[in-house]
């Protein structure tokens, strides 16, 4: 099967350099019309320039594909709805979606100031809402749809000095998870990427030969298959060095206890019985919680 873009129209955010850039080019490359969106801001999110954006274009128009460039914040829900109408107006649609646009602002927690826990939440969760409530209404109308969020190891596991970065990552799965149940009757498929690429995001933050080994262009595989018509939905696909895995967030057997003045003790006694992984599931939505546990209720009532 060819993984082909031809006669898609693609928005990716944050794409003016690093693995938005390697997105780009390579839905380009595959027949989508690409709009190339980027702040040109710092990693920081300081500043801004719309030339980022435009080299970009520009290296896609001398391979012979089509693009335009635009320059909004993804955390300006208007500039977002101008940018999505952008690529309507010029192509009549958009086919995929790819958030990818986000910044750093990493601090341990004790020391970070909550105008950058907030603002990198801005960046990350509601530049991705904000994207996708832009692109849904065309997405419904056409009956077709591929969004791709960008989520992190940090978000799924946890890092050192990044509670921000990994709050917002995470809230991403959650949105990807709903908008996965409410988008399936219109053909729209969401899934996220969790990227290990070297970026100006991990710039210091590993050693030279490992950051050498991630190059960000050995993520894009996983990109393309998340955001193609074959695309499956509510996926996590992990990538990095040519390696590919994927993420679950997963419910455990678990136990019935019922009600008591001991069942706190009880719950301490058996918590390993609780956490044991033998039998999980990965649930079809959020109701599976509430109606196993109704179901072991019942089953022990008799």
């Amino acid at each position: 099967m060819d993984i082909d873009f031809k006669g898609r129209v693609a928005i990716v955010t944050g794409a003016g350099g690093g693995l938005g850039r390697q997105h780009a080019l390579a839905l380009a490359a595959r027949g989508a019309r690409v709009l190339v969106n980027d702040l040109g801001g710092s990693v920081h999110g300081e500043g801004g320039s719309a030339s980022a954006a435009q080299a970009v274009v520009d290296e896609i128009r001398a391979a012979g594909g089509e693009a335009l460039a635009n320059g909004a914040s993804v955390t300006d829900f208007a500039a977002v709805q101008a940018m999505v109408q952008q690529a309507v107006d010029a192509w009549g649609r958009v086919d995929v979606l790819v958030n990818n646009a986000g910044i750093l602002r990493d601090k341990s927690f004790a020391k970070m100031d909550m105008a950058d826990f907030r603002l990198v939440v801005d960046v990350h969760l509601m530049g991705a809402a904000h994207c996708c409530k832009a692109v849904w209404p065309h997405m419904v109308a056409q009956q077709y749809g591929r969004i791709v969020m960008t989520t992190s190891s940090t978000g799924l596991y946890g890092n050192f000095g990044q509670a921000n970065y990994g709050a917002a990552k995470l809230a991403q799965v959650g949105l990807m998870q709903t908008l996965a149940i409410e988008g399936g009757k219109h053909n729209i498929r969401v899934n996220a990427l969790a990227p290990t690429a070297a970026t100006r995001m991990t710039e210091g933050l590993m050693p030279q030969e490992v950051l050498d080994a991630l190059q960000p262009e050995a993520v894009v595989p996983a990109m393309l298959v998340l955001a193609h018509e074959s695309a499956p939905t509510r996926t996590v696909l992990c990538a990095g060095a040519g390696s590919f895995e994927a993420a679950h967030i997963t419910l455990t057997q678990g136990i019935h206890l019922g009600l008591g003045a001991d069942v706190p003790e009880q719950l301490a006694a058996r918590l390993a019985e609780v956490t044991a992984r033998a039998g999980e599931q990965v649930p079809a939505s959020g109701a599976a919680q509430g109606s196993a546990e109704v179901q072991k209720a019942l089953a022990a009532r008799g």
